[in-house]
């Protein structure tokens, strides 16, 4: 399992919530204190929901299960797509397409108009038609690799959901749960934990906080993996 100590996160800041009036009453019992309008988190506890997160998702992992990373905030966007092309998962990290999960069937239909048009773009048939339908069919493909590209070769709905920012992704999470899809989610001060499934307590907007705690998720699915016989 991937080991993070209380030391390294409080050096990345996972402990700064939000300002206090931005607070959600729920997230009550993971909060040690308020200092200057500001909530901070309790580490203690936030090291050892961590610690239970990369359990679950390692043991996930070794029954051979399916990620799907989603974070489509400027902080966050990078560090999604790095993580989970660092695990061989999925990710989606600019902005969520309402229905991408509960309407599936229309999701696999533009992956395949994805790779239909890689496949011309590949094949040098933009080079043989008209300007402006040439210009029509660069811009679909652009604009499909942006919302697409992280799940164009996901065949079937993932087994896991690792969100970043519940309160930015809240609908990703709510389509998550009405398929049943567990979530694991970073959840600062103004975040409903009652949405999730496996919480970590922890601070998502700094890129310093969200880095250090999704590379220990990643090392824990690729060490699940290691383990699959």
């Amino acid at each position: 399992m991937a080991e993070i100590s209380l030391a390294q996160l409080l050096e990345a800041g996972v402990h700064f919530g939000h300002k206090a009036y931005r607070w959600n009453p729920k997230m009550f019992p993971y909060i040690y204190t308020e200092r200057n309008n500001i909530h901070i988190l309790d580490l203690i506890q936030s090291t050892q929901l961590l610690k239970e997160a990369n359990l679950y998702l390692e043991s996930a992992a070794r029954q051979n299960q399916t990620f799907l990373f989603i974070g489509t905030k400027r902080q966050a966007s990078s560090l999604i797509a790095l993580e989970a092309k660092r695990c061989n998962s999925y990710y989606v990290n600019h902005r969520w397409l309402g229905g991408m999960l509960t309407n599936w069937v229309t999701l696999k239909n533009r992956i395949v108009r994805l790779k239909a048009l890689e496949q011309e773009e590949a094949d040098g048939i933009f080079n043989l038609l008209p300007k402006k339908e040439a210009s029509l069919r660069k811009t679909e493909l652009e604009k499909l690799r942006r919302h697409l590209n992280g799940v164009k070769d996901m065949e079937k709905l993932p087994d896991v959901a690792i969100v970043i920012d519940q309160k930015r992704e809240i609908t990703a999470v709510k389509e998550c749960r009405k398929l049943g899809i567990p979530v694991v989610s970073i959840l600062d001060t103004n975040c409903d934990p009652d949405l999730v499934d496996i919480p970590i307590p922890g601070n998502d907007d700094a890129v310093r906080s969200i880095k250090l705690i999704l590379n220990s998720l990643t090392d824990s699915i690729n060490i699940g993996r290691s383990k699959i016989s």
